[in-house]
């Protein structure tokens, strides 16, 4: 899409979209059990980021503005009540919920924040109840940034992931930006260079 045919929503709303395919292409072909297993000392897994920037969007493009998520019974939904009792509920999937119903939930989140982005003009003014009582009031131009900042940021622990199972790597499936490289021939490299300096 070219720059001067987006305002400055529009542009917004173009890298939220491409942060939120970024993550969910991470998902594709692989099993429930690669999708579920941790990969870090934390329990990072990708269903479990899945989950969490859905969530994430339900807070601040929901009661932020005012706006209620319609389906508080959705098994993937985290209430405030769950979060208080456990901080890591968002952080994964129950094995009942496949990992199908969890792209589709993700799905479902966007549309509505997609529906308070259409709605209300960018100097909106919400109020991030989680946020300290001094700077929890923010324009809807600020959420969509910060929103933006959080999926990316997500985006690129899901990358690593990936990789890690089975080498997909790059930005989207059909275009994933990655150089023709001869990747083991480069990482040799790299060690070697490492390999000159002590272990901490």
């Amino acid at each position: 899409m070219d720059d001067h045919l987006l305002d400055a929503k529009g542009a917004l709303q173009h890298y939220l979209d491409g942060a939120r395919e970024a993550i969910l292409w991470k998902l594709d072909g692989l099993g429930e059990r690669d999708l579920r297993l941790p990969r870090t000392p934390t329990g990072t897994n990708l269903l479990g980021i899945v989950r969490h920037v859905a969530n994430v969007e339900i807070g601040y493009f929901g009661p932020t503005f005012g706006r209620e998520w319609p389906a508080p019974d959705h098994p993937l939904f985290v209430s405030d009540e769950q979060a208080d009792e456990d901080p890591q509920s968002d952080w994964w999937v129950p094995a009942e919920v496949s990992a199908t119903d969890v792209a589709d939930f993700y799905r479902e989140v966007a549309a509505f924040s997609d529906a308070t982005i259409a709605d209300l003009p960018l100097d909106a003014r919400g109020a991030v109840p989680w946020w300290p009582e001094d700077h929890r009031d923010v324009s809807l131009a600020r959420i969509i940034v910060h929103v933006i900042s959080d999926t990316t940021r997500h985006a690129g622990h899901a990358d690593i992931l990936r990789e890690g199972i089975d080498g997909a790597a790059g930005l989207f499936a059909g275009s994933t930006n990655m150089p023709g490289v001869d990747w083991p021939a480069y990482t040799s490299r790299l060690t070697a260079v490492a390999e000159q300096f002590p272990p901490a």
